[in-house]
C-alpha cells in the first residue's frame, strides 16, 4: 500500500536493473524490500552490508541532486562525532527510464529498531539517546542557522498544518482536547540559540542490540534548528521515568522541555490521520505520544497557566 498521493512505485525488478546498468559489481546482491521503513524513501537492502533509497515522491532532479549532496555532508559529519553507529554514504545512483530521479545508497547498520512498547522503561536506553543529543548539540555550527518553516523553526509557523490536523483528526482523536493543548504550545518562547540537531528522532530511526543503543538512522538531516526539536525521542519513546533520566543526563529546564512536547505533540497530530490506513504502526506512534503529552502533569498545568 502506498503511504501518500501519487508516490512513485518502486519495485525489486526496477531496484535489481537500476544496480547492474549502474552498479555491476555489486549485481549478485540479493535484493529486500523494507516495507514501511521510510516515510519519505523507500528502502531497499542490498546484500549484507549496503542500502538503497529512493525518494518516494516526485521532486525537481536538479533540486534533489542538491538535496543528496547535503545529505552526504551531513552524514559524514555527523558520523565522526556521534557516540553510535550512523550509516555512511556509499554511492549516488543516476535517474535512468526506470527510475527518473537520483538515489542514493548508503552502508547498512545491523540492528532492531527501537519502539515505545519494548524501549518506554529503559533507563539505560534513555542514559544512551541524551549522550547522542548532547554529541549533536556540541557540534559547532559554523555560522548556520535554521531555514526552513517547519519543525525547528517558530512553533507558532505550525499554525496552518496543525489546522488542517485538528480538521483530518476530528473523528479519531479528542480534537477539543488537543486544540486546548496546542493554543498552550504555540505561545511557548524560545531562549536558547539554534544547535545542530538530528532533525527525526524518533524510534524508527534509533537501533538497538539487546536493549542497548546499536546506531543512529536517517541521518542526512543533521542541520542548525531549535535544539529542543531533538527532545522528541522523549516523548515518542519513553515513558515518564525514562524521560526523566533522559531530562536530568541533559540538563533541560522547564521551557525548553515544553518546546520539545511542543514538536513532538505537532510531529505526532499529523502521524495519526494521515497514516492510520497506510503504516498503522506511525500511526500508532503518534496516538501513543499524543497520549503522553496529555497525561503529563507538569504540561498540562503549566499550559493552562499560559
Amino acid at each position: 500500500m502506498t503511504m501518500h498521493h501519487g508516490e512513485i512505485q518502486i519495485s525489486v525488478p526496477t531496484v535489481q536493473q537500476l544496480i547492474l546498468d549502474q552498479f555491476p559489481d555489486w549485481s549478485g546482491e540479493t535484493v529486500e524490500p523494507l516495507p514501511g521503513a521510510g516515510t519519505e524513501n523507500a528502502i531497499f537492502r542490498i546484500g549484507a552490508t549496503r542500502a538503497a533509497r529512493f525518494r518516494r515522491r516526485a521532486s525537481s532532479a536538479t533540486d534533489l541532486v542538491a538535496e543528496l549532496e547535503r545529505e552526504t555532508l551531513s552524514m559524514w559529519e555527523l558520523a565522526e562525532l556521534s557516540p553510535a553507529p550512523a550509516p555512511m554514504p556509499i554511492a549516488t545512483g543516476r535517474p535512468s527510464r526506470e527510475y527518473p530521479f537520483p538515489w542514493s545508497i548508503h552502508s547498512w547498520l545491523p540492528g532492531d529498531v527501537a519502539t515505545p512498547r519494548i524501549s518506554a522503561d529503559s533507563s539505560g536506553l534513555a542514559q544512551e539517546v541524551a549522550n547522542l543529543v548532547h554529541a549533536f548539540r556540541s557540534a559547532p555550527l559554523k555560522g548556520r542557522r535554521f531555514e526552513g518553516t517547519g519543525r525547528g523553526g517558530e512553533l507558532a509557523n505550525s499554525d496552518q498544518w496543525m489546522e488542517r490536523c485538528f480538521f483530518k483528526s476530528s473523528t479519531v482523536l479528542d480534537v477539543p482536547r488537543l486544540r486546548t493543548l496546542w493554543a498552550g504550545f504555540r505561545r511557548l518562547s524560545r531562549e536558547q540559540p539554534d544547535a545542530m540537531t538530528h532533525g527525526d528522532l524518533t524510534p524508527a530511526n534509533i537501533l538497538l542490540h539487546e536493549g542497548q543503543l546499536a546506531g543512529v538512522l536517517d541521518t542526512g538531516g543533521f542541520s542548525a534548528a531549535d535544539p529542543s526539536l531533538d527532545l522528541i525521542v522523549a516523548w515518542h519513546l519513553f515513558d515518564a521515568e525514562a524521560r526523566y533520566v533522559f531530562r536530568e543526563a541533559l540538563g533541560i529546564g522547564h521551557l525548553e522541555w515544553q518546546r520539545g512536547a511542543a514538536w513532538a505533540f505537532q510531529q505526532a497530530m499529523g502521524l495519526v490521520w494521515y497514516y492510520e490506513a497506510s503504516n498503522p504502526s506511525m500511526a500508532q506512534l503518534g496516538r501513543s505520544t499524543l497520549t503522553r503529552i496529555c497525561a503529563d502533569p507538569e504540561l498540562s498545568c503549566s499550559l493552562e497557566a499560559l
